[in-house]
């Protein structure tokens, strides 16, 4: 009895420090899916928090303040790298936290599932366009390494993206990261470097409006400290990665992940049972991965200088051709943020 209890004892002290573990690798494998993808922190480790136990309310509040520490970190590793564009930072940047704000403030108030299932269906179509045309049709813009959209298009995507994830408990990274790939006026580095630093301002807004709407009940800073140092640890990692993977890669990377996500989102809004869920996840798999194989076969030689720092060095048969890194922003093109470049 005394050797029993003794075990009992000892395991029972034993789980706050396992528990402490497990979250810190959850906030480390999301920031590394997020930092390096441009989108997913909070998609993933929102699941993997309910996965190990969190309740649902605890799970939102605890990723949106963790995501404070997190964005910062990873923005910072990412301008060292030479993934920002601050121009466009600030542009996507500031509207996003206004729509943050409000949408935390209407979240308070308002439950907003209804919307989940539609926002996610066009979510897994830009998805799909996106995974497609890195991999078979690469846009000509993905070398270009200053963004040229217009004030007024980043204004209403930031707005828009901002609203999203506040309401949704996650979308910062698919709604801008897709929009902009989508596009195809600018390179992936850049595009996820930049839309993961602007997440800092997001996050903050996100986290003022909850505080203010909400409280601080149910929020455990121990829960927040571990999400927040297993981040810590991917986020140079993961920017890392963005500096070194060639432009067709990511995009189609991250386009293969807006499929799983929102693919998911959609068949449990229709209530499909969870092995069925399954089953259709795992089938994606093998196509995303032949598609981002072929994407790295037939893009190493042709975009290998977005992969490192700096722009792409010209050949002799490109020296007489206008340079491709300075096109003209084009206001006609903007009008709409979900309407992808032919």
């Amino acid at each position: 009895m005394t050797a029993r209890s003794h075990r009992t004892r000892t395991d029972r002290s034993d789980q706050p420090v396992r528990k402490l573990l497990v979250l810190a690798l959850v906030g480390l494998a999301s920031q590394l899916v997020d930092g390096a993808l441009g989108m997913g922190y909070g998609v993933t480790s929102s699941s993997l928090l309910l996965l190990v136990g969190i309740g649902p309310a605890l799970a939102s509040a605890s990723v949106h303040l963790s995501e404070i520490g997190t964005t910062l970190i990873s923005g910072t590793a990412h301008h060292r790298l030479g993934n920002t564009d601050w121009r466009l930072v600030a542009r996507l940047g500031l509207p996003g936290a206004a729509g943050a704000l409000l949408g935390a403030v209407v979240l308070s108030h308002l439950s907003t599932e209804a919307a989940a299932p539609m926002a996610s269906s066009l979510l897994l179509a830009l998805g799909l366009y996106v995974l497609v045309r890195f991999a078979v049709r690469p846009p000509a813009g993905s070398t270009v390494r200053r963004s040229p959209h217009s004030v007024r298009f980043l204004a209403l995507l930031g707005l828009v993206g901002g609203f999203v994830d506040a309401t949704g408990g996650g979308g910062w990274g698919p709604v801008a990261t897709t929009t902009l790939l989508a596009r195809g006026r600018t390179a992936p580095r850049t595009v996820i470097g930049s839309v993961d630093t602007s997440e800092f301002m997001v996050a903050l807004a996100a986290s003022a409006g909850f505080l203010a709407g909400l409280g601080t009940a149910g929020i455990s800073p121990v829960v927040v400290g571990a999400l927040l140092a297993g981040g810590l640890v991917a986020a140079p990692i993961a920017a890392w990665l963005v500096s070194r993977l060639p432009g067709r890669i990511l995009g189609s990377a991250v386009g293969g992940l807006i499929v799983l996500t929102n693919a998911r989102t959609i068949l449990s809004a229709l209530h499909a049972p969870g092995p069925l869920i399954a089953i259709a996840l795992l089938a994606f798999v093998p196509v995303w991965a032949l598609l981002v194989a072929i994407s790295g076969r037939s893009g190493r030689a042709g975009l290998s200088g977005s992969s490192g720092r700096g722009a792409p060095r010209p050949t002799s048969t490109a020296a007489a051709e206008p340079p491709p890194c300075r096109p003209e922003p084009l206001e006609d093109l903007e009008g709409s943020i979900v309407a992808p470049a032919a």
